[in-house]
Order: C-alpha cells, then sequence, then structure tokens
C-alpha cells in the first residue's frame, strides 16, 4: 500500500509541475489537470492517513506538510475556478511545501522504518 501512496503523490506531482509551470508563464491552466492532479494527492494522503493510523506515527510529518499543501491547493483551485489571478508566490510555495511532505514520506517509507 505504501508503494501505492508513493506512486500517486508522485503522478500528482507530474501534474502539479504542469500546472506550475503554465502559473509562471502566465497562461491558462487547464481545469482538468489540475481537477486530476487534486483527486491523485487527496487519494494518496487520504490513504497516507489510514496506512498511518495502522502502522505508527512515523509519517506525522508529511501529513502535516500534505494538509498544509492541500489547503494551499484548494486555494488555488478556488481562485482558478472563480476567474481570478493565481499568486506566483503561492503557487510556488504549494509546490513546494508538497515536495518537502514528498521528502519526508520517502524517507519515512525506506529510513526509519
Amino acid at each position: 500500500m505504501l508503494y501505492s501512496i508513493i506512486g500517486l503523490f508522485a503522478l500528482g506531482a507530474i501534474g502539479g509541475m504542469y500546472l506550475l509551470a503554465l502559473v509562471l508563464q502566465n497562461k491558462e491552466t487547464p481545469k482538468a489537470v489540475a481537477l486530476i492532479h487534486g483527486a491523485f494527492v487527496a487519494t494518496a494522503l487520504i490513504l497516507l492517513i489510514v496506512y498511518s493510523r495502522s502502522n505508527g506515527p512515523g509519517f506525522t510529518e508529511s501529513i502535516v506538510l500534505f494538509v498544509v499543501a492541500a489547503t494551499g491547493g484548494a486555494y488555488l483551485f478556488l481562485r482558478d475556478v472563480t476567474g481570478k489571478s493565481i499568486p506566483k508566490w503561492l503557487a510556488v510555495g504549494h509546490g513546494l511545501i508538497a515536495v518537502t511532505g514528498f521528502v519526508f514520506l520517502l524517507y519515512s517509507a525506506f529510513f526509519k522504518h
């Protein structure tokens, strides 16, 4: 299950990098890609929480970071679908927090256990 979680986050990250590139170029972001990105990472986060509950608290740091990133991502998506501009600093911060959460996840998965 842990490998599936990591894979879902990785797939979500690919979509996120594509969306970030568009935001930084002041281009329109495809809503379908944003929805797929969100679906992958939301599923991965829910699975990570379930996995963590049955396998100990070793993933707390990554869960907290992913929840913070998800909150920022939801705000970015809301701004996007309502036609408001997406702040570049927030899009970059969202990505950096998510990447940090992913690094903590990989560390916890492969070096803590």
